[in-house]
């Protein structure tokens, strides 16, 4: 059965089109797919199918209903993985920057689930359920680096309470733009669902319903050319979790689009640099193995865009 969305229009946008605007709502859909959704009606204003270039105006009620997945199976797909660790319990794969961890809308082949489908040969977890086999934990789209599978239940549940009872070491690596003040720092704030823009997350200054404690810390690692080479330590494990902190900084992750376009294409301005993606990198991942209960730690190197853009935004003559 599809899945249904609604929300009312907050402030009018004469000079933006529908299209736009709903790719903007709706950051893991890109404009096509919107514009594809428009098409096949899935999408009304005021309970009339719209036209992509019309403007959201100020009342309008947008109903979204989202396409159900094709099949309730997912099929079981050759591509390739960077495996840092295996074993009958676990695996913990370096995740490229270019693919999404599980079927969703717009995406319902070629994920990480597919892969491990393939590669596992059904010897997953199955708590997540038909959509995500042995999922215990996600990364956004484009970032890349460290995430653990669970190959059967038992390892799961024992990595889920680990999560849960922040237990798990998770660092990871970033640009972000401009230099942070002070260079090391804290960062402890209440995040909840964006106001308007319901993909998003934002730092909250009052406890409404869902807003939830976030704590990071984070230390600039070097310098370059209008930008910082930042390692953050994630202390919880909200959505968007650094990226919307680094924002709150003024200081959002190169090449975020969601939560930093503009701050992006100025650093684009200043260096000619175009980020290729948000460079967001999950460096590090340490938990106690869940059946012998030993301390593992796996770390991952970063992608090649990611060390060309560190050699790119180097200043003249600077060591790596």
């Amino acid at each position: 059965m599809a899945e249904n969305d609604a929300f009312t229009v907050d402030v009018s946008r004469p000079n933006e089109r529908l299209d736009r605007y709903l790719a903007e709502i709706y950051p893991q859909c890109s404009r096509g797919e919107i514009q594809r959704l428009l098409g096949e009606g899935c999408i009304q204003v005021n309970g009339r199918p719209p036209k992509p270039s019309q403007s959201p105006r100020c009342g309008d009620l947008i109903q979204v209903r989202w396409p159900a997945p094709k099949s309730t199976a997912v099929s079981a797909q050759d591509i390739p993985l960077d495996v840092l660790f295996e074993d009958a319990d676990l695996l913990v794969l370096n995740k490229p920057p270019d693919i999404v961890v599980h079927p969703s809308a717009g995406h319902e082949d070629g994920t990480l689930v597919n892969a491990l489908l393939h590669h596992c040969e059904g010897e997953l977890s199955g708590i997540g359920g038909v959509q995500r086999p042995g999922i215990v934990h996600r990364l956004d789209l484009e970032t890349s680096g460290c995430l653990v599978i669970a190959k059967n239940d038992h390892s799961h549940r024992e990595l889920q309470d680990q999560f849960a009872l922040r237990r798990v070491e998770k660092i990871y690596q970033c640009l972000a733009c401009g230099y942070p003040e002070p260079p090391e720092g804290e960062i402890r704030t209440l995040i909840a669902r964006h106001a308007s823009h319901r993909k998003k997350m934002a730092v909250v200054e009052d406890n409404r319903i869902g807003a939830r404690p976030a704590w990071t810390s984070y230390r600039i690692l070097e310098r370059l050319r209008s930008t910082s080479f930042i390692e953050c330590r994630l202390h919880t494990g909200r959505t968007h979790q650094i990226r919307v902190h680094l924002q709150h900084l003024g200081n959002p992750v190169l090449g975020d689009e969601v939560y930093g376009n503009r701050t992006s294409l100025r650093v684009q301005e200043e260096t000619g640099f175009v980020a290729p993606r948000q460079l967001l990198h999950a460096r590090r991942l340490a938990f106690r193995h869940p059946r012998t209960g030993v301390w593992r730690e796996f770390d991952a190197p970063l992608p090649e865009d990611f060390k060309q853009a560190l050699a790119t935004l180097r200043p003249a003559g600077a060591e790596a």
